[in-house]
């Protein structure tokens, strides 16, 4: 549910055959393109260094609406410090593989309260985007949203749907670009409250080879992230 643009995943310098083309893989769905800021390895940078560049805060300033009570937003920052873990290949079954980008954004479009922080962390076979809303819709009922493969459970003590979205891959060279639809995405939303009160977290995951992503890691991932994101609230 979140647009990302940016480098190609892992890439250095420009030099196939696309000469100075930009490649990107995004996941369409409610969330709108925000502004990234990315970071990748390189020949001169390890990718076990890399860490999470500061995102402009945009999200966290905003003011909630009348009547509505104040929540304090995360930043795409937070969120790239919550995904960027030593165990994320292990959780993906992909032990050894270090991140070769990192990207995080606080101005995706919502329907809610506010800009949609989010954060992005590529490897060699996958790429696990974390995103949080701040709107108004419970997650028990989305299902029916979001496509016929679409199924609801309980992860974490919370509502939760699992679902399929696919990528977009944008190519751009000088003042042309191009678009496809691309990998294969499998996503869970999960309530942002144990009350299902409105708002929610999404880990997303898709392969780099295009291949059907594993649910069993976005599960391992989910269950083991989101505990760990700033203000979150163990169900009783």
């Amino acid at each position: 549910m979140a647009d990302v643009s940016g480098r190609p995943e892992g890439s250095g310098s420009p030099s196939n055959a696309w000469g100075q083309a930009i490649a990107a893989f995004v996941v369409v769905g409610a969330l709108g393109g925000g502004l990234w800021v990315l970071q990748q390895s390189s020949a001169e940078s390890s990718a076990s260094t890399l860490t999470c560049s500061t995102s402009t805060p945009s999200a966290s300033a905003s003011a909630p609406a009348a009547g509505k009570k104040k929540v304090d937003h995360l930043t795409g920052h937070q969120l790239c410090q919550v995904l960027n873990r030593p165990d994320l290949p292990t959780l993906l079954g992909t032990p050894g593989e270090k991140p070769t980008s990192l990207g995080s954004a606080d101005d995706g479009i919502s329907l809610g309260d506010g800009p949609s922080p989010e954060a992005k962390v590529g490897l060699s076979t996958y790429t696990v985007q974390l995103s949080a809303s701040y709107d108004d819709f419970p997650v028990a009922g989305m299902a029916g949203l979001l496509g016929g493969g679409a199924r609801e459970q309980s992860v974490l003590g919370r509502p939760a749907v699992l679902y399929s979205n696919r990528t977009i891959g944008f190519k751009v060279r000088g003042d042309k670009s191009e678009s496809a639809p691309s990998h294969v995405a499998r996503c869970l939303v999960v309530a942002r409250d144990p009350k299902d009160g409105g708002g929610s977290y999404e880990v997303a995951i898709w392969r780099q080879d295009s291949g059907t992503p594993d649910d069993a890691a976005l599960l391992r991932v989910a269950q083991t992230v989101l505990p760990t994101i700033p203000g979150w609230t163990p169900a009783l």
